[in-house]
């Protein structure tokens, strides 16, 4: 049974529960906010944090991919599976014996992706064209690839901030939606 004063979002065993619920959510989007602003204040350390939580991925489920490769040993296959495991272990490993590098590798990959993505966006937008709002994929798509063109062109040297950067903003847009849903929250109780 619904209730039309109350918001369809909002399971309804999570009804009695909002004004608690909603602290918590301001509480974490506060939270989130003042990591964004320490990472905002120390890039390059933020860039080092970044490149350890995906190399801890990486070696990680790498370790996972080495135990499938024995537990599917009858499946066949099973040197390419341990191949692709160690491979991306080592890529982990290799992230934090190295953090500076494995930063300017993954600067690299991002600027690349980002411009692939809006050259990609770009061309589905003319595809898309005579309908209606096509003007703001191609536009999109070219933001991205003026972005991707800013990320390649200071390639070796952003690669000290950048993805600390993208970490900020990240938190600060995790922060931001937390701290506004939470308030939201409380005013609908």
């Amino acid at each position: 049974m619904t209730n039309a004063s109350r918001p369809s979002a909002i399971p309804e065993r999570a009804v009695g529960q909002r004004p608690a619920r909603s602290s918590w959510f301001v509480t974490l989007g506060m939270v989130y906010l003042m990591a964004g602003a320490l990472a905002a204040g120390h890039l390059v350390i933020a860039t080092i944090v970044t490149v350890y939580y995906i190399g801890a991925l990486m070696t990680a489920a790498g370790a996972v991919h080495v135990i499938h490769a024995f537990q599917h040993r009858p499946w066949g296959g099973f040197l390419w599976w341990l191949l692709a495991g160690f491979l991306y272990a080592a890529g982990g490993i290799f992230a934090f014996l190295n953090p500076m590098l494995a930063s300017s590798a993954l600067t690299f990959a991002l600027a690349i992706l980002v411009l692939g993505s809006g050259v990609t966006r770009t061309l589905l937008g003319f595809h898309m064209r005579p309908g209606k709002g096509w003007r703001w994929i191609v536009a999109s798509g070219v933001a991205s690839i003026i972005v991707g063109l800013v990320f390649l062109s200071g390639w070796s040297a952003n690669s000290l901030w950048l993805p600390g950067l993208i970490l900020t903003a990240d938190l600060f847009f995790q922060g931001c939606t937390l701290l506004l849903f939470g308030m939201g929250l409380k005013a609908t109780a």
